[in-house]
């Protein structure tokens, strides 16, 4: 009888561009993501035929899961291209993106397709594109390569220029107005300024100045008022979409209704973006829920163990950040859908209906494994992170 032998889809002798790649990857991060994704055109499925009795236009039921299935391969690609990067390459395209998010939302005061009174998207003949969502991967990764630039005292301002990217983004951000998307950003920002060795002191100073920006943002915009009022006081105002999220948790129990069994998505507005978590909770119960948080979980845990393990400030700050706005972006959406914050809208990562949203989200996850992949040096056995020293007095 005649032997076979049986080999790996790549060798490890294989010099190939793709052979390195899958061999230095971490292929439990990606297949995590990739298991999100696939979850995301699931309960696309499930909750299309509902979402289009918004728009008397549309015929298909599966509208918008023909779609999602586009924006998922659209991620996808950006995501496995993301990761083939070098960290120069993750520099440069993050810098590109911060560059042309910056440039579109300064536009979308005069081109802008206005929803809902804020001027976020733009069209771009059937499909609408919100830039917002790819500036935050650049921004992060931008202010990451500015402290660690900062920190080699070569005289390059890189906190000014990290802080005056921040500025012009949160600027143009109040401009739509998104304050979700501010809040989420200006935490992302102020956990890399703290992960980049920064006294303890600038960032007390930095969090102050945060919550007295909350305060004044508060005062200044009437809908965040609203919807304060409306979490805080849910008896004198009207919460029919939280309500009736929160009714599908419950009646999802732990197994669930059963696939297109779910009735209360029927009654929840913007139920495949914001509130696709609540379709997923009725129709598949506590443990998909529990199965999705613990993607998260683990996508964040072990992303952020194995940036901490880089050797370059820069990679290594980068790279926490990109995992950590991926972590806070899926708590702040499911908190939401648990009615334990006020509304947010945005986007559950990977999940949710949304171009933007799953493109931007492939982009983040791909250069956070990028830079997480093992390289000559990236890692080194047996010795402690190096110290990176403070890049202010």
């Amino acid at each position: 009888m005649t032997a076979h032998n049986y080999s790996p889809a790549f060798s490890r002798n294989d010099q190939s561009p793709i052979a390195k790649w899958f061999w230095t990857v971490d292929r439990g991060l990606l297949a995590a993501a990739l298991t999100l994704v696939a979850l995301g055109v699931a309960l696309s499925f499930a909750s299309s035929p509902a979402a289009i009795l918004a728009d008397e236009s549309i015929v298909d039921p599966f509208h918008y899961s023909w779609r999602m299935l586009v924006w998922a391969g659209g991620g996808t690609v950006a995501m496995l291209v993301a990761s083939l990067l070098s960290p120069r390459g993750v520099r440069r395209i993050a810098l590109l993106a911060l560059i042309c998010a910056i440039v579109v939302m300064a536009a979308l005061p005069f081109i802008g397709n206005e929803v809902k009174g804020a001027a976020r998207w733009i069209n771009l003949g059937p499909f609408s594109l919100q830039p917002s969502e790819f500036a935050k991967p650049g921004l992060i990764v931008f202010a990451a390569w500015m402290f660690s630039e900062a920190q080699k005292g070569q005289g390059v301002p890189g906190v000014s220029i990290a802080f005056a990217a921040w500025v012009v983004c949160v600027g143009l951000l109040l401009i739509q107005p998104d304050i979700g998307q501010t809040l989420l950003i200006t935490t992302t920002f102020m956990a890399v300024f703290f992960m980049a060795g920064v006294p303890l002191k600038w960032v007390a100073a930095l969090a102050a100045a945060g919550a007295a920006g909350v305060v004044g943002l508060y005062f200044a915009f009437s809908h965040m008022r609203d919807r304060l009022s409306r979490f805080f006081s849910p008896e004198t105002a009207d919460t029919h979409q939280i309500d009736r999220a929160s009714e599908a948790i419950r009646a999802g129990g732990l197994v669930g209704r059963g696939i297109g069994e779910g009735v209360m998505k029927r009654h929840v507005p913007d139920l495949h973006t914001d509130f696709i978590y609540s379709v997923g909770a009725e129709e598949f119960g506590l443990i998909l829920s529990l199965v999705m948080i613990g993607l998260y979980a683990f996508i964040v845990v072990r992303g952020m163990r194995r940036a901490m393990k880089l050797t370059d400030a820069f990679e290594q700050t980068a790279a926490a950040g990109l995992f950590m706005l991926i972590g806070l972006q899926a708590c702040i959406n499911i908190a939401v859908n648990l009615n334990l914050i006020p509304t947010k809208g945005m986007t559950l990562p990977f999940i949710s209906y949304g171009g933007s949203s799953m493109l931007a989200m492939g982009l983040t996850m791909g250069l956070a494994l990028a830079l997480t992949r093992r390289r000559p040096g990236a890692y080194e056995p047996g010795t402690s992170l190096p110290d990176r020293g403070r890049i202010l007095p």
